[in-house]
């Protein structure tokens, strides 16, 4: 089997991409004779300062080039197979604060393109490309990703309204390096989840516990956040993408720690993100109600990873994990009635509100999965991803049990739904929040792979926080 290493120590397979968004583009009907033009992110200044705001690569640009660099773009000319990128020229007064820029000759080695140009040839590039075939060229780009004084004079057409969906279809199916690029981020991920498990035992609030899960990503390489991580002890777990981070880990009126940490955290990997969730306990061990809702949640998790392989309907995969909520619920005196009742009332969704998971890749919630947050069905409503999962896609699944007031007292409050639901039973169950487990998982043929590592077995999670 090739390495991890092996793998990203070649180059970003843009030139395979472009090809395949290209033959998106001429499946509907567009002709052979047409260039695909992105842009790269712009520099930009923070408000009132002169340093430059956080910078985030175009994910579409970054697709077609593997180009990290601001203040680029890219031509790719379907009719000659041929990609080049156009990087900026040095700017003396920027060298002296920066340092010396990128070379064409350094591009060109680190890149899968076929010619590096500086940007001002843009216009003297596209001009060349419909001198060759006067009246027959469209160009593809994106609406409002296209700088002033780009000259498309000569084109047949330019499309705008086309390419970006073209390549986010294109961007479900991964290939070999893409992955690679995943499970690295994963593998960094994992090691800042158990720095952050670690951390837990002397923390005493929560920023301590996502402090240490984003120094261990900076450490290993992956300088960026896929996203905000949430870090949630106790009730706050309750709240889906609770963001504060900074709430004591000691109860002020029992000066004991509160029963358990829920982490939703992943790094950033060269674009590439992972997305993990896990939960352990302040103090070493689960209290009963947690541990109990962590093996529901557990069970939910492992039964629908074992579902996955190429073209299973993920709603599917998302009702079974509805059906365990609903049998484990019940197990533990939480709701009462058959189970095909609770089912149709959907009662599960009042502790299961979201949807299962999500596509992955170069955004934490990645492009195609076409969801429908119109559906009048509440347990289908937050679904990310519709519809069968193509073999070398990546999607996250992440079922969690969570004990919101917000969401479950209007289903008390429902004199069609209350009698569903034991409050006395429940009400043991408010002080464990939320629980979500959450792994990375690459489809395959005839199976999946699952690409995230973190611990998560009650052993092992009290383990490292005893």
């Amino acid at each position: 089997m090739t390495s991890l290493e092996s793998i990203l120590a070649g180059k970003y397979p843009a030139k395979a991409h472009a090809r395949r968004v290209a033959q998106g583009l001429q499946s509907y009907g567009n002709g052979r004779h047409g260039i695909i033009y992105l842009e790269a992110q712009k520099t930009r200044l923070i408000e009132d300062n002169d340093e430059a705001m956080p910078f985030r690569q175009r994910r579409p640009f970054f697709y077609l080039s593997g180009c990290l660099l601001p203040d680029s773009c890219l031509i790719y000319n379907i009719d000659l197979d041929e990609l080049t990128l156009f990087i900026p020229p040095v700017d003396p007064q920027d060298v002296i604060w920066s340092g010396l820029p990128m070379s064409a000759a350094e591009a060109q080695r680190c890149y899968d393109v076929d010619y590096v140009l500086p940007t001002p040839a843009v216009n003297a590039t596209l001009s060349s490309i419909v001198s060759n075939n006067p009246g027959k060229v469209i160009a593809f780009a994106i609406e409002d990703q296209i700088s002033e004084g780009t000259e498309f004079h000569g084109f047949s057409e330019v499309n705008t309204s086309l390419l970006k969906s073209i390549i986010g279809t294109s961007r479900v199916v991964k290939d070999e390096y893409e992955v690679a690029l995943l499970r690295k981020a994963n593998d960094i991920s994992a090691k800042a989840h158990i720095a952050a498990i670690k951390a837990s035992k002397t923390a005493t609030n929560e920023r301590e516990i996502e402090g240490a899960f984003i120094a261990t990503c900076i450490a290993h390489g992956a300088r960026e956040q896929a996203y905000h991580p949430i870090v949630a002890c106790g009730e706050n777990g309750a709240t889906l993408h609770y963001g504060k981070n900074d709430t004591d880990l000691i109860d002020p009126i029992t000066n004991q720690r509160k029963g358990s940490v829920l982490i939703d955290a992943g790094g950033e990997y060269s674009t590439y993100c992972a997305d993990i969730t896990r939960v352990f306990p302040l103090g070493g061990r689960f209290p009963l109600e947690t541990r109990q809702i962590y093996d529901l949640v557990l069970q939910m998790q492992t039964e629908c990873i074992e579902m996955l392989k190429e073209d299973v309907q993920w709603e599917d995969v998302h009702i079974h994990a509805h059906r365990i909520a609903i049998q484990g619920l019940k197990k533990l005196g939480i709701l009462r009635g058959h189970e095909d009742e609770l089912m149709e009332k959907r009662i599960s969704v009042a502790f299961f509100p979201h949807g299962l998971g999500h596509y992955l890749g170069m955004d934490t919630h990645d492009t195609g999965g076409n969801p429908n947050y119109e559906d009048d069905d509440t347990m289908f409503k937050y679904l990310r991803v519709r519809g069968r999962l193509p073999a070398g896609s990546v999607i996250t699944v992440e079922p969690g049990i969570y004990f919101c007031r917000f969401i479950i007292e209007p289903f008390l409050e429902s004199s069609g739904t209350s009698k569903y639901i034991n409050t006395d039973v429940l009400e043991k169950y408010w002080s464990v929040g939320g629980v979500r487990i959450e792994d990375n998982i690459h489809i395959l043929k005839d199976g999946f792979e699952n690409l995230t590592t973190a611990p998560k077995t009650v052993e092992e999670v009290e383990s490292l926080s005893s």
